[in-house]
C-alpha cells in the first residue's frame, strides 16, 4: 500500500512538472520536435519510476532539527521557478545558449545527477529522511560514494537542476542553479551539525577524511 501511494504521489509530481514545462516551451508538438527535450522527458520518466522503489521518509524520527525545515520551502520555490522559467526562456528566445550539443549535455547532467540524487536513497532506506533528523537505529553509511562524498544526493539535485536548465539552453536556469547553492549548503551545514552532536568523534573522523560535494575541493 505504502509502495502504491508513493507511486501515485511519483506520477502526478512528475505529469505535472513535464507538463508545466511542455506548456511553458510552446505545447506537445514543439517540445517533441526536439529529440533531446524527448529524452529528457524519457529520463524524468525513469528518475521518477526509480523514485517509486528507492524508499526514504519525511519522518522527524527520534530527533530533528526543525530550524533547517525553511530550506524545504526554498528548494520547493527555486524548483517551481526552474521548471517554468528555462523552457519560457529558451521559447522566446531570452538569455539562451545556441546549439543542441548544450541540450544533450543538459540531458546527461540530469541522468547523472538523477542517480546520485536516487543511489543513497536506496542505500540508507528508511534512514533516508526529507528532513535533518536521527531515524531509529541510525548509524553512519561511510562506505561507496559516502566514502568519497558526505552528500551524494545533494550533489545530484544541483546537477539535475543544472542539468534541467542546460536541457533548455538557459542561462536563468544556471542562475537558478546558482541561488540552489547557499541553500543547499545551509541544509547541510545542519545535517552535519546534527551528526557530529549524534556521533561525536566518530563523524569527526568520517568528515576528516572525506569532501562535502566535490571530491578533494569541497
Amino acid at each position: 500500500m505504502k509502495t502504491a501511494r508513493r507511486a501515485v504521489g511519483v506520477a502526478i509530481s512528475t505529469a505535472i512538472s513535464l507538463g508545466i514545462a511542455i506548456f511553458a516551451f510552446g505545447g506537445i508538438g514543439a517540445f517533441f520536435s526536439h529529440p533531446p527535450l524527448a529524452a529528457l522527458a524519457v529520463v524524468t520518466a525513469a528518475l521518477g519510476i526509480a523514485a517509486v522503489f528507492a524508499g526514504g521518509n519525511a519522518s522527524p524520527g527520534i530527533r530533528e532539527d526543525r530550524s533547517n525545515r525553511w530550506v524545504i520551502g526554498a528548494v520547493v520555490a527555486l524548483g517551481i521557478l526552474d521548471t517554468i522559467i528555462p523552457p519560457w526562456t529558451d521559447r522566446i528566445g531570452l538569455w539562451t545558449i545556441d546549439g543542441d550539443t548544450i541540450r544533450w549535455f543538459g540531458v546527461a547532467l540530469v541522468a547523472i545527477g538523477g542517480a546520485l540524487r536516487l543511489a543513497p536513497v536506496f542505500i540508507l532506506g528508511n534512514r533516508f529522511s526529507g528532513l535533518v533528523a536521527i531515524q531509529p537505529g541510525h548509524t553512519l553509511v561511510t562506505g561507496g560514494l559516502y566514502g568519497v562524498i558526505r552528500h551524494p544526493s545533494y550533489l545530484g539535485l544541483l546537477l539535475i537542476t543544472l542539468g534541467w536548465g542546460l536541457a533548455f539552453r538557459s542561462l536563468a536556469g544556471v542562475a537558478l542553479t546558482v541561488l540552489t547553492v547557499p541553500v543547499i549548503v545551509a541544509r547541510i551545514r545542519s545535517e552535519e551539525a546534527l551528526l557530529a552532536d549524534q556521533f561525536g568523534a566518530e563523524y569527526a573522523a568520517y568528515r576528516a577524511r572525506t569532501s562535502r560535494l566535490i571530491p578533494g575541493l569541497y
